[in-house]
């Protein structure tokens, strides 16, 4: 059975997606720790990162570090923060958090709640 993520990809369930290749695919996090908080994701199912072949690996994190350099551009920010963090999702993933201090990659805390005009608003400035 295919992942979430891979559903997203699919088009079966809707994201609000901001790039796309041929391996790797970006979209907004819905349950986002800070405004441009987004998820890197390879089309081919993996569940855990190290798994991904090495190659893969290594453009995966180009393709990150171009979304990541267009989030600081976008979103006022000091960095934009890397986790990979996550077991309920079987599907490699790597989250993109703008950060102003270290406690705003605190996956504890309570989500931002961003209404769909938000969220478009935000697709919109951040899409490639």
């Amino acid at each position: 059975m295919a992942t979430i993520f891979s559903r997203i990809i699919n088009g079966e369930i809707p994201c609000y997606k901001i790039a796309e290749n041929d391996k790797f695919f970006a979209f907004l996090d819905i349950n986002p720790l800070m405004k441009g908080h987004t998820l890197v994701i390879p089309k081919k199912e993996v569940d855990y990162i190290f798994d991904v072949e090495d190659n893969d690996l290594g453009e995966m994190m180009i393709f990150a570090k171009q979304i990541a350099n267009k989030i600081k551009n976008v979103i006022p920010c000091i960095k934009v923060g890397v986790a990979v963090i996550g077991l309920e999702v079987p599907h490699a993933h790597i989250h993109l958090v703008p950060m102003e201090k270290e406690g705003d990659l605190d996956f504890k805390r309570p989500k931002l709640q961003l209404s769909q005009e938000e969220f478009e608003e935000l697709q919109k400035q951040l899409a490639f």
